[in-house]
């Protein structure tokens, strides 16, 4: 893969645009509606442009590299099913301590001798072209903006080499990076990562932290920049461990860390503790803009590349998206790492229209009472498990958990007040929902058990059901009935929100032998007949410790929140395709693009 073009073009069908196009909308629209195909390709722009700017730039554009499951298995060699197997014994991997102590591991190093990055005394590929200080100027390449909200053009697949102060730990993780002019990136490396963690070493100790960003190479790379690694073990150890040979580094130009040799780019700077700058608006992975917020400033002091680079980037909004078969290879590779905390473990999905924090299915053989609950503290207490929102438990007669349908009916057939437990504890830096940033409600449900016996007294049509709410309360303007057949349908209702939800919750007790599920959304720009987006939204925009309430039927509130509810943060907007782009580029023949399939994804606003 030293030619990841060359190697798309033989295994991923890669669809090469020669078009030009704009690196402001256009090319991340572009991309952002084939990642959303059933047929995903990889994309390559070779003409961008930056018409604002006057720019045509010199390099071209690489798009939704992990397009499909079939690709994303060619990517790691093999099914990431096989890949589990042993990985276990890479994150138990300790320094020994003693003669005899090593002695005892060198039959485990020498079966993992490929796992560990090699260091190389030379120049790599990545450094062929040299760009000094004084010639930086980022707008040399092509970052893109991808939503008109957007607080700037953003690189979003760079991998971001940090170290700690004392030199012994190294990390890649995978941020967004904010282009505020020439030379200088906002580094969004979240408070719970190991860069922040890093980056608070040096703020203590008040010196300046080198940063090595790399851009393209192995695509390995990137998957491994956002894999849940234990905290302090270098993420390049997968990549040996996947791979079966060692990751081959090089020293970068401007300060000790390494990086691989075969990046496309390479961006080089410091991070100054005491600078700070406001970093978005950014329509994320969640589909949801996150707000502006001071972050760290990377100074760049050079950039090298190799002779003919590839500029790699990515597109974030509303599921689906490429972190659909990202996150299948994780939950796949990281399955062995749970069970020695749940022995009792079969399995877990986490939906993509969940965007992955917001909801997980399990499946587990169940042993005793309360043994689910047992699980949900044990998920909610380890890595990056804990920023769970929603878990769901079901028992090991359940259907497959790709299987959403059945297994939806599965669970509502369980369901009762008495399997939920709702709780505390800590969210993902990103989430909207908590009244408290970095802390909100967490819900844990146990279906493992039989069917529950008591179902809907009286089923009603949506048309006499709607009816009678709107006798009640006018401002409910639609309904709709999902698994009806089941002991505890799902009733959603819109609403033009105009006061507390718990409030309309207490008036619509009277029609408690109708209704066993109750969920109210917003009636802009939430088509209730569409439950793949329902799903996406109400996991975004609940938190269950105020959103729920369990008497006499369950009501979920995933209203957008406001001082109705109490709630004093500013809540963001959704990601929305600009109109105007799309109608060019299917003008242009350059998507492929309907009605259903806007309305399926929340393409544009109602």
């Amino acid at each position: 893969m030293q030619d990841v073009v060359a190697w798309l073009k033989e295994n991923g069908d890669l669809k090469i645009i020669d078009e030009a196009l704009d690196v402001v909308l256009e090319i991340p629209h572009v991309a952002y509606i084939e990642v959303k195909q059933d047929n995903s390709r990889p994309l390559l722009f070779t003409k961008p442009v930056n018409r604002a700017k006057g720019i045509e730039y010199d390099m071209p554009v690489l798009m939704n590299i992990f397009a499909n499951q079939a690709l994303t298995e060619k990517i790691f060699g093999k099914h990431p099913d096989m890949l589990a197997e042993g990985i276990d014994t890479l994150f138990k991997l300790r320094p020994p301590k003693g003669f005899k102590s090593k002695l005892a591991m060198l039959p485990k190093f020498f079966s993992l001798k490929n796992v560990f990055p090699k260091r190389l005394k030379f120049r790599g590929e990545c450094q062929e072209r040299i760009i000094p200080k004084e010639e930086v100027d980022l707008d040399s390449l092509p970052i893109l903006k991808t939503w008109e909200e957007d607080g700037g053009p953003f690189i979003t697949m760079g991998q971001v080499y940090t170290q700690s102060l004392d030199g012994k730990m190294q990390n890649l993780g995978m941020y967004r990076l904010q282009q505020y002019d020439k030379n200088h990136l906002g580094m969004h490396w979240q408070i719970h990562k190991d860069a922040s963690h890093f980056f608070d070493q040096y703020q203590r100790a008040g010196k300046k932290m080198p940063v090595t960003v790399a851009i393209g190479g192995d695509p390995l790379y990137i998957w491994c920049g956002q894999a849940p690694m234990p905290h302090g073990m270098f993420e390049m150890l997968l990549y040996g461990f996947i791979r079966n040979k060692n990751a081959q580094l090089v020293k970068s130009l401007s300060n000790a860390i390494y990086i691989p040799r075969d990046a496309d780019i390479v961006i080089e700077g410091f991070v100054d503790p005491v600078v700070t700058k406001i970093e978005g608006p950014f329509g994320d992975h969640t589909g949801y803009y996150t707000l502006k917020e001071p972050f760290p400033v990377m100074e760049v002091e050079t950039i090298s590349m190799k002779k003919n680079p590839v500029f790699v980037a990515t597109v974030v909004g509303k599921p689906p998206l490429e972190d659909k078969y990202m996150g299948w290879a994780t939950e796949r590779i990281f399955l062995p790492m749970l069970k020695p905390m749940a022995p009792d473990l079969i399995d877990y999905n986490m939906p993509e229209n969940g965007v992955f924090h917001n909801l997980i299915l399990v499946k587990m053989k169940t042993r005793y009472k309360g043994h689910a609950m047992q699980f949900m503290h044990a998920f909610w207490g380890v890595g990056q498990m804990s920023f769970i929102k929603h878990a769901f438990f079901v028992g090991e007669d359940a259907p497959a958990l790709e299987e959403y349908e059945a297994l939806a009916e599965y669970i509502l057939n369980r369901l009762s007040h008495e399997c939920i437990l709702v709780t505390k504890g800590i969210v993902d830096h990103l989430d909207h929902a908590s009244s408290e940033q970095f802390v909100g409600g967490k819900l844990g449900v146990d279906v493992t058990g039989d069917e529950v016996q008591e179902g809907v007294e009286e089923l009603l049509t949506d048309e006499i059901l709607l009816e009678k709410m709107r006798a009640i309360d006018e401002n409910i303007v639609g309904l709709k009935q999902f698994m009806t057949k089941t002991k505890n349908p799902i009733c959603v209702i819109a609403v033009e929100k105009k006061t507390s939800m718990k409030i309309l919750s207490v008036k619509l007790h009277i029609l408690k032998q109708h209704i066993k599920v109750l969920v109210i959304i917003d009636a802009l720009n939430n088509p209730i007949d569409n439950p793949y987006m329902l799903i996406w939204r109400v996991t975004n925009n609940i938190d269950a410790q105020r959103d729920i309430i369990f008497t006499p039927f369950v009501t979920i509130d995933a209203t957008n929140k406001n001082g109705y509810d109490g709630y004093t943060r500013t809540w963001p907007g959704d990601t929305f395709c600009t109109k105007e782009v799309l109608d060019s580029l299917l003008e242009k023949g350059l998507i492929d693009l309907d009605d259903e399939m806007i309305q399926r994804y929340g393409l544009l606003p109602e």
